[in-house]
């Protein structure tokens, strides 16, 4: 299949082929319009991407958080994707700036909602800790985070439920501690970063992995806290 160059989007295509593509969500935007009122929503703006006009997105991320974000070009590829989703077959990892020193590692096993408002049922992630930094307002550390299920603001909860809530959360941060480190290292947005996707692939059932660089607008701000941002944190072995 042919497709136009995606030369005017307004997102970087990391992932292509015939059935399925990827974007590198940049934080603020929304998925599809939904209750959101926002001028521009992605489905919108990727509809040249698929032969019809109509976009499938496979999963979501929240308004703030950034990363991977698979779509199908067709209905029947969605259908079968979706099933990799509903079983929790595929693999996600999600980089987080946390409050305070958190544990090397861990699993946190506390129920979750499956959609917002909906009753909790089971919820899993396990977690590492790449790297702490004691400075002002408040020691952080950068966590990788692996959920084994797919919940309603999973990695949010769970941070928050063992004390270290993700940096610019303002659901289950702290606001005080949000505006600090938007003052002091120009952190503007919730610092939760979807670094990578593996999944079978539908046509070809070839372990296929997706990954998305940390925007500049998460970067920059960690490397003025003080990480060492030139170890490649995104690789193949994010798993």
């Amino acid at each position: 299949m042919n497709y136009a160059p995606m030369t005017h989007l307004p997102f970087e295509i990391i992932y292509q082929d015939d059935v399925l593509f990827a974007i590198n969500k940049p934080a603020w935007w929304v998925v599809h319009r939904g209750l959101a009122r926002d001028a521009k929503v992605i489905v919108d703006e990727l509809k040249d991407m698929t032969l019809d006009g109509k976009v499938y997105p496979l999963h979501r991320l929240d308004r703030q958080t950034s990363g991977v974000l698979l779509f199908a070009r067709c209905r029947e590829v969605a259908q079968t994707m979706q099933k990799q989703f509903d079983s929790n077959a595929l693999k996600k990892a999600y980089i987080a700036l946390v409050r305070g020193i958190c544990p090397e590692k861990g699993l946190i096993d506390s129920p979750v909602p499956r959609t917002e408002g909906g009753p909790k049922v089971l919820a899993q992630t396990i977690y590492y800790r790449i790297a702490s930094v004691d400075i002002l307002p408040r020691a952080v550390s950068l966590v990788k985070a692996l959920p084994i299920t797919g919940r309603f603001h999973q990695i949010r909860r769970h941070m928050k439920h063992i004390n270290h809530p993700v940096i610019g959360d303002a659901n289950y941060g702290k606001g005080a501690l949000n505006r600090a480190f938007k003052e002091m290292y120009q952190l503007e947005r919730m610092a939760l970063h979807a670094v990578a996707l593996r999944f079978h692939h539908p046509v070809t059932q070839q372990k296929t992995t997706v990954l998305a660089r940390l925007p500049l607008d998460l970067s920059i701000p960690l490397e003025k806290i003080g990480f060492d941002m030139t170890p490649p944190i995104i690789n193949d072995d994010i798993f």
